[in-house]
């Protein structure tokens, strides 16, 4: 008989007077991988807060272990022995992985910290899952990758039965995911649980004996290995796959003759060598960075935190410059967050992107007024006079991307626009770029993972500290890892395709 290590009964949980889970229900077995696809993400904090402490239920029961350790009659104090491992690192900066997983947890009493003891101790851990990792490295020197294998080693050394691993393919790469994936089937043999939140079925189909899918706050059902993918499209994807199949059919009927309107030749900066690649009119462009430290040099040149050190950028065969180029624009990660001015009114905020093509919109009130005839049926009439925090995410996001259009750029790179987002935000997100490129507008998606990036892409290129490693066509999409999300749409397309005999596709660039 299989031991259960956790259960959620009948818990129903209110913060400040909204229900944020009602009747949820969860059950997670020893040495289980268990799975949780968010349909949306609404409750989903509230859960994460109720893994880590014992706050106050309504309704309900909790068990670790087989032992209560929360109900709606008493709620227990302190926090409970699960390890919850996020985008945002829980390590502590300044020390090194060693002190990290022994020295800053409870129980440790000694007053003489002997590091090389410490590093002995830690390496067996190491080559048992086959990581290089320093022990005395400081954290701040380690990959994203680096850091959530350390997170795990250290609830694995604590001895914490279930860790829970919450949208952590966001920041890693696919080859990393495969390696995360192995290490969790290691651990899960030895007696040890997971719960791993995703928001994409696709990755959880691969690693998962069990998957919940969390929506509304509730557990709408519980599906085992041969129901999962089927289940998941149905409950899950909704209407999206419709729209990207509407994508996919759009591009297919696109001339292959645009013009190229932006090409990196030879761009250098610091470590990123010779990065070259081109761009076409109304593309749609991802570029997956292999390296972490890659990725921050291509979004601090894009933001103008970097130099270019050598090669040249060149729009439509003239050289240009990033900073302050009206004809390129920047979506950066977490635009709601990072590009939207609380203190202004949404019309200064829309005007910031216009000023860079007609600097006199500021002065002149008949512009903002055509600005708000225009798009006054689309946002409605008091939008214009609110300010950025009175608006819902939708709102926001919205705002960001009529910014956007009104400067009317030639090419828009965008920071990784689906991290983060549960799958309404993401279909919205998704029909905002959509707009974009039916502008006519180039679009260039910088990404670590592709998740849904892929939905909208013609091409692919992977590029590592010395330039582009590989470039893939869309016809050649279905021999992504199965983990992509769409990859089954590419599938079903390059089986269509050999069957019709379609044209061969687009040559690669420079």
């Amino acid at each position: 008989m299989r031991r259960e290590i956790f259960r959620m009964e009948r818990v129903t949980c209110i913060e400040q007077g909204i229900t944020q889970l009602e009747d949820f229900n969860l059950q997670i077995y020893e040495g289980e991988i268990m799975g949780l696809l968010l349909i949306n993400a609404y409750g989903a904090q509230a859960f994460l807060r109720l893994l880590g402490s014992n706050l106050p239920l309504y309704d309900g029961y909790i068990y670790y272990g087989g032992t209560m350790i929360n109900s709606w009659r008493s709620f227990g104090k302190g926090y409970n022995r699960i390890s919850i491992v996020q985008t945002q690192s829980s390590l502590a900066e300044g020390l090194t992985v060693s002190d990290n997983v022994f020295v800053i947890r409870r129980g440790f009493r000694q007053r003489i910290i002997r590091p090389a003891l410490l590093q002995r101790q830690l390496e067996p851990f190491l080559e048992e899952i086959g990581m290089e990792i320093s022990a005395d490295m400081y954290v701040e020197k380690l990959t994203a990758f680096e850091r959530v294998v350390v997170e795990i080693l250290r609830a694995v050394i604590l001895g914490h039965r279930l860790i829970v691993l919450c949208e952590i393919s966001t920041i890693i790469n696919g080859a990393e995911l495969e390696k995360l994936h192995e290490i969790i089937r290691h651990y899960a043999s030895q007696g040890i649980s997971f719960l791993y939140i995703s928001l994409h079925y696709e990755e959880v189909f691969q690693i998962c004996d069990r998957t919940s899918l969390f929506a509304h706050g509730r557990i709408q059902k519980v599906s085992r290995k041969p129901e999962m993918e089927a289940d998941a499209r149905r409950f899950y994807c909704g209407e999206y796959p419709q729209m990207v199949q509407g994508r996919l059919e759009q591009i297919q009927k696109v001339s292959r003759e645009r013009k190229e309107i932006l090409f990196f030749d030879g761009i250098s900066c610091d470590s990123l060598k010779n990065l070259t690649f081109g761009v076409r009119e109304g593309e749609c462009l991802v570029v997956q960075s292999l390296r972490e430290g890659v990725f921050q040099k291509l979004v601090g040149l894009l933001v103008g935190e970097e130099e270019v050190t050598g090669g040249k950028v060149r729009m439509e065969g003239r050289q240009v410059r990033f900073r302050n180029n009206k004809k390129i624009a920047v979506l950066r990660g977490e635009p709601t967050k990072t590009m939207l001015f609380p203190e202004l009114n949404n019309m200064d905020n829309l005007c910031f992107g216009l000023s860079r093509r007609m600097p006199r919109v500021w002065s002149s009130r008949k512009l903002r007024d055509s600005i708000r005839q225009e798009y006054r049926k689309e946002l409605g009439e008091e939008f214009f006079s609110l300010y950025p925090d009175q608006l819902s995410e939708r709102q926001k996001c919205r705002l960001v991307y009529t910014r956007i259009l009104l400067q009317r750029p030639r090419v828009v790179f965008c920071i990784q626009p689906f991290r983060g987002a549960d799958l309404p935000h993401r279909m919205f997100i998704w029909q905002m770029l959509k707009m974009l490129l039916d502008k006519n507008i180039a679009v260039v998606i910088l990404a670590v993972n592709l998740a849904d990036s892929m939905s909208l892409a013609e091409r692919l290129l992977r590029v590592s500290a010395s330039g582009v490693e590989e470039e893939i066509d869309r016809s050649a999409f279905g021999m992504l890892p199965p983990t992509v999300p769409w990859n089954y749409l590419y599938q079903e397309e390059g089986i269509q395709n050999l069957e019709e005999e379609k044209d061969p596709p687009w040559p690669s660039a420079r």
